[in-house]
């Protein structure tokens, strides 16, 4: 890669900043300019680059002054860097206080505390939703007297559509946590809210030759274990697998874990969290004195006129994109992202929300025909940008009464906090970036993002988004990273390029690893 590929004849460049800022943005001084444009071009001429494709924007964040651009029309994939288009319409259409419900409603005569007729579980999409909560709902029920229903548990799913998957996701990823199945109706296993997944925690046997002991969270038979693993002697392998098989909820725990190891603890999807929801819930009222004659049913609608027995209510959609930005929650945006549909057009539906989400992009001056977007994470390949239309999104939002809400759920570089370091928890610690840079990570194979803002040595404030793509190395964040660095301690008048680390570990974005980020 030649270290002069970022720069620009600056006549041209300035004709084209009206293009990606939009109108009002003006060039900078020579000197910020040249310097800038030199230290960053060094650190994108890294040879973890050669061969790959990379587009870069940098911006003065309050007049929207251009300040650097390597390819910013060129459309790359973003990974999760989608959700901040997802989250910031989600803000605006669904508004801060957004609160998903849950209801129990009955459908029929009571006798006593006899309900002759059928229990309806009715989702909106709650994608934060515990067994403790269907333990409170089903309370809720027997509260109200019931103890006997003759007739079906009824699971109310109908908000969203059926599609389970989005679009071009990857087979090999159905198991894994970050790829579940989207309802109106699911489960979350902790207050990570990994919505749709049980916890599969195995631990060794007592002596060489013993299974392995499985335990699963929630506490469920919606899932089959089926034990394969060994226990092996101590200090023997520790190569456990726990896949789900695709069609079922058979969980395969294989391999082998020494005594005394650590053994094993791994987030699996379900199939069909609809009926995964009812199952949790129907035990619930089994615990609660309550008990359903009747099969349990999934998908249909609840009838006019049923009475409410009991009802939970979400956190604030402000507070929801915590864990879901933070963390960066595959299962949030895309249940948000069907919401948003049902919000503007009454279709719970990928095709209605992204509709809503470009309609809300156009709106703030993202040119939405210069992107694609098909899911709300950016867990599809086939999500494109260029990072112009991040920086204009970035430089948009700053306007907008929920601004300060959104900005404080994007990750901070080297906050320690999980639920305020995110997926930055780890990264840019020691360097002026390190509690001041805020932005947004992604990753996919050979894709690699991070967009958002820091502040620079003179206390301007900076907008940036680096979208990497189609590299070889194990991993390019080391080059974001100097990149934001550089950044965070220039000035006006000079920027000097700071020489990025050796990456650490495989590469993977900290949310890819569980149980705990890095």
């Amino acid at each position: 890669m030649n270290s002069h590929r970022g720069k620009w004849t600056w006549a041209v460049a300035g004709v084209l900043v009206a293009a990606v800022l939009g109108p009002g943005a003006q060039a900078g001084a020579d000197s910020d300019r040249s310097g800038l444009s030199e230290a960053i071009d060094t650190v994108l001429g890294d040879p973890r680059m050669e061969g790959g494709v990379a587009s870069v924007v940098v911006a003065d964040a309050d007049s929207g002054e251009l300040l650097y651009q390597h390819l910013p029309s060129t459309r790359l994939m973003p990974a999760s860097n989608t959700k901040l288009t997802t989250s910031a319409a989600a803000m605006e259409i669904l508004g801060p206080g957004h609160r998903f419900t849950t209801d129990v409603l009955a459908d029929g005569r009571r006798h006593g505390s006899v309900l002759r007729g059928d229990l309806y579980l009715r989702g909106t999409g709650d994608p934060t939703l515990l067994a403790a909560d269907y333990d409170e709902l089903a309370a809720q029920v027997a509260a109200a007297g019931v103890t006997r229903v003759q007739g079906r548990l009824i699971a109310d799913d109908t908000r969203f559509d059926a599609q389970r998957l989005g679009r071009s996701w990857a087979a090999d990823d159905e198991s894994s946590y970050y790829s579940a199945q989207i309802s109106a109706l699911s489960v979350a296993p902790d207050t990570d809210y990994d919505t749709g997944t049980v916890i599969v925690t195995v631990a060794p046997g007592a002596a060489a030759g013993d299974a392995p002991v499985v335990t699963v969270t929630p506490d469920t038979g919606y899932v089959d274990i089926d034990v394969r693993a060994t226990t092996v002697a101590a200090g023997g392998a520790n190569d456990l697998t726990v896949e789900r098989v695709h069609g079922s909820n058979d969980i395969v725990v294989s391999g082998t874990t020494p005594v005394g190891g650590s053994g094993a603890k791994e987030w699996v999807t379900v199939w069909e969290p609809t009926g995964y929801a009812a199952a949790v819930f129907r035990d619930a009222l089994k615990a609660h004195g309550v008990k359903v004659t009747g099969p349990t049913r999934l998908g249909r609608r609840t009838p006019d006129g049923a009475t409410e027995l009991g009802s939970h209510s979400s956190m604030p959609l402000k507070d929801l994109l915590i864990p879901f930005m933070k963390l960066s929650n595959n299962m949030h945006a895309e249940i948000l992202t069907k919401t948003m549909g049902y919000e503007v057009s009454q279709q719970g539906s990928w095709s209605a929300g992204l509709a809503a989400i470009s309609g809300y992009l156009k709106g703030v001056g993202v040119d939405a025909a210069k992107v694609r977007q098909v899911d709300g994470s950016g867990l599809s390949r086939m999500d494109t940008f260029p990072a112009g239309q991040f920086v204009r999104l970035l430089r948009a939002v700053r306007a907008e009464p929920w601004y300060p809400d959104w900005k404080r759920s994007l990750p901070v570089a080297c906050a320690p906090d999980r639920f305020v370091g995110g997926t930055l928890r780890s990264r840019m610690c020691g360097t002026a970036a390190a509690l001041n840079a805020q932005a947004k990570t992604g990753s996919l194979t050979g894709a690699s993002a991070l967009s958002g803002y820091v502040t620079g040595a003179d206390g301007r404030e900076l907008v940036f988004s680096i979208v990497l793509n189609n590299y070889l190395a194990s991993s390019v964040k080391p080059l974001e990273d100097a990149i934001v660095v550089t950044l965070a301690k220039s000035t006006a008048e000079a920027a000097a390029p700071v020489e990025p680390k050796a990456a650490r570990g495989d590469g993977l974005e900290c949310a890819w690893r569980k149980p705990a980020l890095c």
